[in-house]
């Protein structure tokens, strides 16, 4: 479809959008300890950022970023992206209804490919939903240096009924 054919989605309330920031980076509380912070909610999808700190070295002698860290920081992201598709689809319900959907929500399967070493001051993760069903979620997500090289993508299943 081209730009002008595609059809619009009506953005995600003010409200919405803060109770969905504040679940995810405060009360999953591995979000914190990884530090991933939301930068964009889209009804397709999600992006976020994680600064490197210390305490997520993997390679000391490199200052490089732990695979644990990364393929967390994906799984997160996309699961974030699988609640913000969800959002989007049961717009017509109150958001706080909508938000209460995401207790089911669960990684049931994960893929990551490494693909340059994680060397840098941040790191940028964006995922995508391929497709939304009425019990599985598909996503790919990518893991991308301050450069925007691609460092690493990821494939994940998330049940969400």
């Amino acid at each position: 479809m081209s730009p002008a054919t595609q059809p619009t989605v009506p953005a995600f309330e003010p409200e919405f959008v803060t109770a969905l920031k504040a679940i995810f980076e405060e009360k999953i509380v591995f979000n914190q300890v990884l530090g991933l912070k939301v930068t964009e909610l889209r009804a397709d999808g999600a992006s976020g950022r994680i600064a490197m700190r210390p305490e997520l070295i993997g390679h000391f002698a490199y200052n490089r970023i732990h695979g644990g860290a990364i393929s967390a920081g994906l799984d997160a992201m996309g699961g974030l992206a699988v609640m913000a598709a969800l959002g989007a689809k049961h717009m017509d319900e109150p958001p706080e209804q909508r938000l209460h959907r995401f207790s089911r929500l669960g990684t049931i399967d994960l893929r990551i490919d490494y693909l340059r070493p994680g060397i840098g001051s941040h790191f940028d993760l964006r995922a995508t939903v391929l497709r939304l069903g009425s019990r599985v979620a598909s996503t790919r997500m990518e893991f991308l240096g301050p450069d925007g090289s691609l460092m690493a993508t990821g494939a994940g299943a998330y049940i969400v009924s």
